[in-house]
């Protein structure tokens, strides 16, 4: 699939899901904020309960952009640690190395992020890692491998090129952006995660399941 292929693509869904999977899907939602198609504007008759489910659980996963084995992994996860299990799951899922990297502004959208650590170019505490659900501990730094900072991408980040489009810095992470780094301190907290997401109808979803 090109580039604007996928691009397209994500705009579509994002309408589909109600929610911006990427900073052009949001000026889109702007303009355009109802569903795609012919009868995007329409009113539809109300959703049942399990598509009501099934659509906040799509939110979740799409804003991580993970497949659907890997968000029942991470819930199963949840399930099991002490604490409200929806509020676990968003908690496991931002300390994926891929989503620090996107809160932490080295990367415009999920998708960059992502391939950033796929091609090697992130390192945490020293080391390598090209797994983007690599899941980072507390207190783990975060820093972009000394060949690679001279790259475009990481020029652009390195200067506060995403911070127009990228919500604020969360207080989970400790970011020099200057240098390309950032720390995770803490385990990040529920409400202070920027995903839009019901969280509860999401573990409704699983445990009906």
């Amino acid at each position: 699939m090109s580039t604007k292929s996928r691009s397209r693509s994500k705009v579509r869904l994002s309408r589909a899901l109600g929610v911006a999977l990427t900073p052009k899907a949001a000026r889109y939602l702007e303009k355009r904020p109802y569903g795609p198609g012919q009868h995007g504007r329409t009113k539809r008759k109300a959703d049942s309960d399990y598509a009501v489910r099934l659509r906040e659980k799509q939110r979740l996963r799409a804003q991580y952009g993970i497949r659907e084995a890997q968000l029942r992994l991470t819930f199963n996860e949840a399930r099991r640690q002490p604490g409200l299990t929806g509020e676990n799951l968003v908690e496991l899922l931002e300390m994926r190395l891929d989503a620090l990297v996107l809160r932490a502004g080295f990367a415009r959208t999920t998708a960059q992020a992502r391939q950033m650590v796929v091609h090697r170019h992130i390192m945490v505490d020293g080391q390598r890692v090209d797994r983007p659900s690599f899941r980072v501990k507390e207190g783990q730094l975060i820093h972009v491998h000394e060949r690679s900072e001279g790259m475009e991408p990481f020029q652009v980040a390195a200067a506060g090129g995403h911070a127009q489009v990228l919500p604020p810095v969360p207080p989970y992470l400790d970011v020099q952006l200057d240098r390309l780094q950032a720390r995770l301190v803490r385990r990040p907290k529920r409400a202070e995660v920027p995903v839009v997401a019901d969280v509860q109808l999401v573990v409704e979803y699983y445990a009906a399941r």
